[in-house]
């Protein structure tokens, strides 16, 4: 809410008789009632005449309580002798939830703003994100927990079995107890705060006779995956322990992705409203102008379905400033609850007039509360694209900085106000501003990730996912499971069809092929390929640290790619702990990978170009 420090008193005969007038320029109401959001003023006419194609937007709703019709005149202030339409000012008081308390709404017409210019800054809006580590109990997950911990992050696990899980990271361990299988177990509120996610949850391959309860054949790694050397008399003797591929790989990963992406976000933005290709949302939007404080400035939104960029539709927030009656501010607010705690500001797309505007963010829904808010310039005559970030957010209240406001929250949005004021913040004044008419089309308004992206969903995939139906492969040189997809219950194809979930969503990811994985330790030289070609070993450490890495690089965001040692598989690899190897720069790998590129181009006969 704009509040403004000045000196203008309603008259008591004009408050206790609204027809009481002597002026010339006094009018009646029409018997017609007016609805919130639309111009009334005979001054801005000629600004809001609806065109054959302009339609009105504005949330319109006669109170019960007020009609117009009860006030058939106007009161009128002392400055400048305007006339202050207090039919317009309870039409606003009731579009937004009703007026405030008696006390409050006494204070807020009268209260005079005191005080020097605060010079102290704004408390600092920080957000933080928690890390999900879903299958935190098998071999790349749980090594992903301890490294993440070191490293002071936030980290929570999504397991089955929450004994196993305690014994094996702590008991203090940050736990969402579920079922990747089983929708019904992944409760929303388990994921609040969940900003990323590394995926190593997998169905579990093992042989039918069994193994120990630490999987200590599985944990062999190199034989269990070498093709040249078995581990069994024979291929057939691998089996899948637990679910089906298809309800761990494709089901399971669907019912993760659902669970996570709103809090993890997408990679274009979460549109809040307006008009963006196929997409519109609409949101009600009302005046909230200076009538409120006494004055006579009026605004209102509407829809022009040619006004937009390329002849396609856009908003229209409209009007008429005016400082008469110590006035000079209009704006248009609307009600939208939202949480988009997973992004980093709000993106304005409109055409500018040159002058400066503000967006006003609430977290609450009190009448008169603290707005987080921004000034922003625009370029007359240019459609622009203006990112407001949430840490930039001003925390006002009337006019003034408030200094032990609580950090902005972005997960408790309720209501967002475009603003064209005289006035900025703590006394100071717009200096683009200027009475009279004035529009500004704004075609919508999204939340956005901040540039450069990183990947916010990493996954360990497998090689081979799209190799048993390539023709002309030569299955002898491949691992098991490429051999025996159909045996094992299609894995590869569902782990493919995983895959493809991810890529899909519109999260930002990545997504990490391992070849054979090993118990060696990390250090090894790595390979990293793509088109899913490469054979070989690589260590579930090295692993576990590519995709912590994967996280903060933006050169590994939307990118699917395998990696292996260079260590063939004959060779066994250890490190000497009194001189390790020196820690990987991962970004040199991330940096020679391609877009698009998965293996599945020889299927769609439309390769990439490398």
């Amino acid at each position: 809410m704009e509040c403004i420090s000045c000196s203008t008193k309603l008259p008591s005969s004009s408050f206790l008789n609204p027809r009481a007038s002597s002026s010339p320029i006094d009018r009646r109401f029409p018997k017609k009632v007016l609805e919130p959001g639309l111009l009334s003023s005979p001054r801005s006419k000629p600004f809001i005449q609806l065109n054959d194609g302009l339609y009105p937007f504005a949330y319109q709703q006669r109170s019960s309580y007020f009609s117009l019709r009860t006030y058939k005149g106007h009161i009128y202030a002392e400055a400048k002798k305007q006339p202050w339409d207090l039919g317009r000012f309870f039409s606003t008081l009731y579009f937004f939830n009703g007026p405030p308390s008696p006390a409050k709404f006494f204070e807020f017409l009268i209260e005079k703003l005191t005080g020097p210019t605060p010079s102290e800054p704004p408390k600092a809006m920080e957000t933080s994100g928690i890390v999900l580590v879903a299958g935190a109990t098998g071999g790349v997950g749980r090594r992903v927990v301890d490294i993440l911990r070191k490293k002071g992050l936030p980290v929570r696990v999504l397991v089955r079995n929450e004994e196993k899980a305690r014994k094996m990271l702590g008991p203090d361990i940050d736990m969402i107890v579920g079922d990747i299988t089983k929708e019904s177990t992944l409760v929303p509120e388990y994921f609040k705060g969940v900003r990323k996610v590394i995926n190593a949850a997998s169905v579990i391959v093992g042989p039918k006779e069994g193994d120990t309860p630490e999987r200590a054949k599985y944990s062999q790694g190199i034989k269990f995956f070498e093709p040249e050397v078995e581990l069994f008399a024979n291929l057939t003797s691998l089996d899948i322990k637990g679910d089906s591929p298809e309800m761990v790989e494709y089901i399971g990963m669907k019912n993760l992705i659902n669970s996570v992406k709103e809090g993890v976000g997408l990679r274009n933005g979460k549109l809040i409203y307006g008009f963006e290709g196929s997409l519109y949302r609409e949101l009600p939007w009302g005046a909230l102008d200076d009538v409120v404080m006494g004055g006579v400035s009026e605004s209102t939104f509407q829809v022009d379905p040619t006004g937009g960029e390329n002849g396609r539709p856009t908003g229209l927030f409209k009007g008429v400033v005016s400082t008469a009656n110590n006035g000079g501010f209009t704006s248009i607010r609307t009600r939208v609850p939202e949480d988009v705690s997973a992004y980093d500001g709000l993106e304005l797309r409109l055409k500018g007039d040159g002058r400066r505007y503000k967006l006003i963010v609430r977290t609450s829904s009190d009448w008169d509360t603290v707005g987080y808010t921004a000034s922003f310039d625009t370029v007359d005559d240019q459609w622009q694209s203006i990112r407001l970030p949430f840490s930039s957010l001003r925390p006002v209240f009337r006019a003034r900085t408030v200094f032990d406001a609580p950090p902005f929250d972005p997960s408790k949005i309720l209501s967002l106000q475009l603003m064209f004021s005289k006035f900025e913040y703590d006394g100071k004044l717009n200096p683009t501003f200027v009475e009279g008419a004035f529009q500004l089309p704004i075609s919508s308004i999204r939340a956005y990730i901040k540039e450069p992206i990183t990947p916010r969903f990493v996954h360990v995939s497998s090689a081979g996912v799209t190799r048993p139906e390539r023709p002309g492969l030569d299955l002898s040189k491949q691992p098991p499971a490429v051999r025996l997809n159909k045996e094992l219950g299609f894995i590869l194809t569902f782990k493919l069809k995983g895959e493809d979930l991810i890529r899909e969503s519109g999260m930002p990811y990545a997504i990490v092929r391992p070849c054979a994985l090993t118990e060696e330790p990390a250090g090894a030289d790595l390979i990293f390929d793509q088109g899913d070609n490469i054979t070989g070993k690589v260590s579930r450490e090295e692993i576990a640290r590519i995709c912590i890495a994967a996280l903060e690089s933006p050169y590994a965001c939307d990118k699917t790619f395998e990696v292996k040692s260079v260590i063939p598989f004959s060779e066994p690899f250890s490190v000497d702990p009194k001189n390790p190897p020196p820690e990987k720069d991962y970004n040199l790998y991330f940096k020679t990978l391609k877009d698009g590129i998965t293996g599945k181009e020889i299927f769609e006969q439309s390769p990439v170009p490398l």
